[in-house]
């Protein structure tokens, strides 16, 4: 089966870095522990601009991300505190695997 690869950028506030980055961590455990359709979540960190992140994430389709994973108590939770240590909205884009690679 295709797997949609989900890729999500954030930049933190200022100063936040450090509170973007356990906060960010934070919810990837739940999100990992309590949504059996997650495949996988994946933080990086910009090693030239620490307050970008970036989260490669693994699901079965966009349907799943959009719908039921983004109206998980944890994610409305999580939104609802980003403006607390997130410059904004994060960037999402969806992608599929290319096999052969």
């Amino acid at each position: 089966m295709i797997r949609l690869v989900v890729i999500v950028k954030y930049r933190a506030l200022p100063g936040q870095q450090e509170a973007a980055r356990r906060e960010i961590a934070a919810l990837i455990a739940t999100v990992q522990s309590s949504e059996p359709e997650c495949g996988g979540i994946t933080m990086l960190q910009d090693a030239a601009d620490p307050a970008g992140f970036t989260l490669i994430e693994d699901w079965p389709s966009q349907e799943i991300f959009l719908g039921p994973h983004m109206q998980q108590p944890h994610i409305q939770a999580f939104i609802q505190a980003a403006s607390g240590f997130l410059a904004g909205p994060p960037d999402i884009s969806f992608w599929h695997p290319v096999g052969g690679a």
